[in-house]
């Protein structure tokens, strides 16, 4: 049984995925987000999506920062987490605009002060106002915000997104097709749209990171920061403090905390200048989000082998992860998105134009990889180790 097992968390959501099987899947089986009629307006030529999302226990990792060195700002992170794993899932299926939101923040009271819900709530503002700069507009509808000691140790930031859109603009993921290529983009390194540097760490796997990578003295003086039924020897096991540093070339030495609570990066602009511009070209769109690497092959439409042997580099925090934990390359290209978010999939003569908007706002991008034909749906992966791993 993997760490991650062991804690009580799964990649790849297996039990979840059993309990929804028997849900409508929508109008598109194979798109990112499920993608219903229009039963806000009633017009057959436009569709409604709901999507909920939140930044999981990275909030923790915030909680532990903010207790050991007073920095609220960590917590407007959190909230940036809670609204991109929302908007980045619409994205993919290729909303990039006038999006609904609303927030549902849980939190102990007697641990977690208001001036931590203002950090979070004009964290939230203030990246909507962000975005809106890229053309990306997103109204803040408010939300609920609760004290539940009794069910929340500290502190838990979630969202809901909802949108109304044309049928004709969605990317379902129907056109992806032998002869592909995948196009990855950065998860790490600093957009022009960022103010500091991103590890790339996202808001998936952060169960793992953090007791991985950190010591025993946060569960000897944060018990409330994990589940104490949990087995000793799956429990911070690692040898770092929130403020050791790491030397990040290019960066210089950043504390391990900022690191592995690096706001998860947007991809809106990237895709709102893609979408407009190339829409027609873009065969399919995956957020590796939870399910790392692997998270594609849950949207192909049909038997085919996707071959990914020319990723980008992996940023520092992940082998700093993967020191920590001695997590074999299979297991950790299935936790972590490993420093490529996300995938688009096009003819190869598209990817460079695909490739320039990216280095436009300063990302990082390159073709990843390339669909074959196959009998079944699989991956074939070459990690940053030439190690060959299938799934």
């Amino acid at each position: 049984m993997s760490l991650y097992s062991k804690r009580g968390v799964s990649a790849q959501k297996e039990e979840v995925h059993k309990a929804t099987e028997k849900l409508d899947q929508g109008l598109f089986p194979n798109a990112f987000c499920k993608i219903y009629p229009d039963y806000l307006g009633g017009d057959a030529n436009w569709v409604n999506l709901m999507h909920a999302d939140g930044a999981g226990t990275k909030s923790i990792l915030a909680y532990l920062y903010w207790k050991e060195t007073g920095d609220l700002s960590v917590w407007k992170g959190i909230a940036q987490d809670a609204i991109v794993m929302n908007i980045d899932d619409l994205l993919c299926v290729g909303i990039h605009d006038n999006l609904l939101f609303s927030s549902t923040i849980d939190r102990n009271k007697r641990l977690i002060p208001g001036e931590v819900l203002e950090a979070v709530i004009s964290g939230t503002q203030e990246f909507f106002d962000q975005m809106k700069g890229y053309g990306v507009h997103i109204h803040y509808l408010g939300g609920e915000t609760a004290d539940v000691g009794d069910v929340v140790r500290s502190m838990a930031v979630n969202g809901t997104m909802t949108a109304r859109w044309p049928k004709n603009r969605l990317v379902t993921n129907d056109k992806i097709q032998p002869g592909d290529v995948i196009v990855g983009f950065a998860s790490s390194g600093q957009t022009h749209y960022e103010n500091s540097y991103n590890s790339g760490i996202g808001s998936n796997g952060l169960t793992s990171a953090r007791h991985d990578a950190l010591s025993k003295f946060y569960a000897e003086k944060y018990p409330e920061s994990y589940d104490t039924g949990l087995d000793n020897e799956v429990v911070y096991i690692g040898q770092h403090r929130m403020t050791d540093l790491a030397e990040v070339p290019g960066f210089g030495k950043i504390p391990m905390g900022k690191l592995v609570l690096s706001a998860t990066r947007t991809y809106a602009p990237l895709l709102k200048v893609i979408l407009d511009e190339y829409f027609e070209e873009v065969h399919g769109l995956v957020h590796a989000s939870g399910g790392g690497q692997t998270k594609c092959l849950k949207y192909l439409p049909g038997p085919m082998t996707l071959v990914k042997d020319n990723l980008l580099a992996t940023p520092v925090v992940f082998n700093i992860l993967q020191q920590a934990s001695k997590s074999d390359w299979r297991e950790m290209y299935q936790v972590f998105n490993m420093g490529q978010r996300l995938e688009l999939f096009c003819a190869p003569a598209s990817a460079d134009k695909m490739i320039a908007v990216a280095k436009s706002l300063g990302m990082e991008a390159q073709i990843i990889g390339r669909v074959e034909a196959g009998d079944k749906k699989k991956l074939i992966l070459t990690a940053q180790d030439g190690t060959i791993v299938e799934y």
